[in-house]
């Protein structure tokens, strides 16, 4: 079975393929290996919605099936923000470490026991005809007060992990790939794709 990952980020790919690797039978595809895809809005309500979405779009345009996924960082004290809007947290052209200093300047005020936060993550798989499965992982950690880590990408050196003393950035691939929540979302959509009937995973 082939399995078209629909995300143009590098570092997401990789930890796919590292996660869904070992399923036999499945062939896992980036964007790259395909022709050009239509570009997809992310104008959803929520991570699943957005998911969702690509998921659909890309599969109807290359008759693959397809994953998608959207994520992001929920902090309690900026009353669940960045959320979906995470990527484009402080408007488009920054980098990820200028959005993990904006988010700690718009934090510094924020008392060390009020700092709460949580990674979230929807994957959503579908075939050219229809939507077939959302699965959601969750990382619950809190934001600290400087950039710590260099393994990770978006605001993995900002977010502690709970019950560690890492932040995300600092987890080596092996470590990342059990609790954070791409790991834990990818875990449940694993289990989906042994059941697709027309797959020989």
């Amino acid at each position: 079975m082939k399995l078209l990952i629909a995300t143009k980020n590098t570092n997401k790919v990789r930890e796919i393929r590292d996660k869904l690797g070992h399923l036999p039978g499945l062939e896992i595809l980036s964007l790259e290996d395909t022709g050009r895809v239509p570009d997809v809005v992310e104008d959803g309500d929520t991570f699943a919605e957005n998911a969702a979405k690509k998921a659909l779009i890309v599969a109807a345009a290359t008759g693959t099936v397809a994953l998608a996924d959207d994520s992001g960082l929920v902090v309690d004290a900026l009353e669940g923000g960045p959320g979906i809007y995470s990527a484009r947290y402080g408007g488009t052209g920054l980098t990820d470490a200028e959005r993990s200093l904006l988010l700690l300047e718009r934090m510094k005020t924020v008392p060390d026991g009020a700092r709460t936060a949580r990674f979230v993550c929807a994957i959503a798989i579908a075939d050219p005809e229809k939507l077939l499965h959302i699965a959601e992982g969750v990382c619950e950690g809190s934001i600290i007060r400087e950039m710590r880590g260099s393994e990770g990408f978006g605001y993995d050196p900002v977010f502690l992990v709970e019950g560690m003393e890492k932040t995300m950035a600092e987890l080596s691939m092996e470590e990342k790939n059990t609790l954070s929540h791409r790991a834990r979302a990818l875990e449940a959509a694993a289990l989906y794709i042994r059941k697709i009937p027309y797959s020989s995973v």
